[in-house]
């Protein structure tokens, strides 16, 4: 497996949690949301063209409750790379216990801003999304 890219440093706040005392799960998907930002950044390189992401699929495993004060890190990795999307997995786990909170997986297409339909990856988003390929 190829080493996963580091694409979010946090920590939870008291005002992230509910009534029940652990991260509510809208906050979980603002940071896997952020992480996102960060790999498809990787892939997408100095792209200048008119040309986003669009998250077609999310699915969230919770594995582990998560407290206010919980220092946290998203670590990401590819695990399919299609003609329009790549679809990537991240695991949260604590920063300072190993222990995994969280793992979501989504694909995101490529996808033109100005025609509003998806897109192919060029040649060099293929091969950094495929250097980031988890086997």
């Amino acid at each position: 497996m190829s080493e996963s890219l580091v694409t979010y440093v946090g920590v939870t706040h008291p005002w992230m949690c509910d009534r029940m005392g652990h991260v509510n799960v809208r906050h979980y998907a603002a940071m896997f949301d952020d992480a996102s930002f960060q790999i498809l950044g990787h892939i997408a390189g100095q792209d200048a063209s008119e040309a986003g992401w669009a998250d077609v699929r999310t699915e969230t495993e919770y594995r582990h409750e998560t407290r206010a004060g919980a220092l946290v890190t998203i670590h990401s990795h590819v695990v399919k790379v299609g003609r329009t999307s790549v679809t990537f997995e991240q695991v949260m786990s604590g920063s300072s216990d190993g222990i995994v909170r969280a793992v979501s997986r989504t694909t995101s297409v490529r996808f033109d801003l100005e025609a509003r339909a998806a897109t192919p990856l060029d040649d060099a988003m293929r091969q950094r999304a495929q250097a980031l390929l988890a086997e």
